[in-house]
């Protein structure tokens, strides 16, 4: 194989753009060159890297393989030429985090813990808000990276996302509901039930267009931005939800019990990740940041 880091930054381009036009906007050149660029790669690979349509190219199994590859070298190689640059003085290293609010506690928390054992020197700060102020801030510079949903990122040109975890909805039940007896329930049969509607990132959203793509209405009995209200309220029989298996826990902050079931039909799934800024020059520590949270979930994926 002879491919070219040229190569990959036009491929990576495409993937992140899902149109030839796009990625020739992206990296400014011409779209001959990035099509030309991209047949050569998969002729060097031997294998379609995409399959083409009159939108623009889905990436293919063994594109979603390659490109994990290729962003990963492209990483590689940005930290090798900045490895001889002057080190960062001390009092100027500095992590500036986005989370969302989902996220916060389940993923965020992990990640933080890892890496400030492992840079300690790091003056490290992060703040939670919902995804499209946290874009605005990745695209203003006003933060280095932002772990969040990003199922529903709005600027996928400005901006570069990685996902390392998919999460599907399922059903939270008390115990000894009567529809926890079965494995996977039918839509029809929750729509009977009162919901309890989680509001943060794009959980309500996601949940009132399964039910209304489904033809049934919700009968919302509460709505809460916090989990743990939601947990309590279905432990104790006021309702039931359908949210992301991510932040699922069998029990409430009362010791109270809480079933989770599959539901029949193809449901939206949560996509998290990290997103920073395409084309900046991202600070020592944002890179190792990056590098530590990919590293820490491929190990977990085998």
């Amino acid at each position: 194989m002879a491919f070219t880091l040229r190569q990959l930054q036009y491929f990576v381009a495409v993937c992140e753009t899902q149109t030839v036009s796009g990625a020739a906007h992206v990296i400014s050149v011409s779209q001959s060159a990035v099509t030309d660029a991209i047949k050569d790669l998969e002729h060097d690979l031997g294998v379609n890297l995409f399959e083409r349509h009159r939108r623009g190219l889905t990436m293919t199994n063994k594109g979603q393989q390659f490109y994990r590859h290729a962003t990963r070298i492209l990483s590689s190689v940005s930290d090798a030429r900045h490895s001889f640059s002057d080190e960062v003085p001390a009092e100027a290293s500095s992590l500036h985090l986005g989370v969302t609010s989902l996220v916060a506690g389940y993923i965020l928390s992990d990640l933080l813990a890892r890496y400030r054992r492992a840079q300690p020197s790091v003056n490290v700060t992060a703040i939670e808000d919902n995804g499209d102020y946290l874009e605005h801030l990745l695209i203003g510079g006003k933060l280095d990276v932002a772990v969040m949903v990003i199922s529903n990122m709005r600027d996928r040109v400005a901006l570069q996302a990685e996902i390392f975890e998919t999460s599907p909805y399922r059903l939270w039940l008390p115990l000894g509901h009567r529809l926890a007896g079965a494995e996977i329930i039918e839509i029809n049969d929750i729509a009977k039930e009162p919901l309890i509607m989680l509001t943060v990132d794009e959980t309500e959203e996601n949940t009132g267009k399964l039910l209304s793509a489904l033809g049934a209405r919700p009968q919302v009995a509460f709505r809460t931005r916090s989990v743990e209200a939601v947990r309590s309220l279905v432990a104790t029989g006021a309702g039931v939800a359908i949210l992301p298996d991510l932040i699922y826990r069998p029990w409430s902050l009362e010791g109270d019990r809480i079933e989770s079931r599959d539901i029949a039909g193809v449901l939206p799934v949560v996509q998290v990740g990290m997103v920073w800024r395409k084309g900046s020059a991202l600070p020592r520590a944002a890179r190792d940041f990056i590098f530590m949270a990919q590293a820490h979930h491929s190990r977990q994926r085998q």
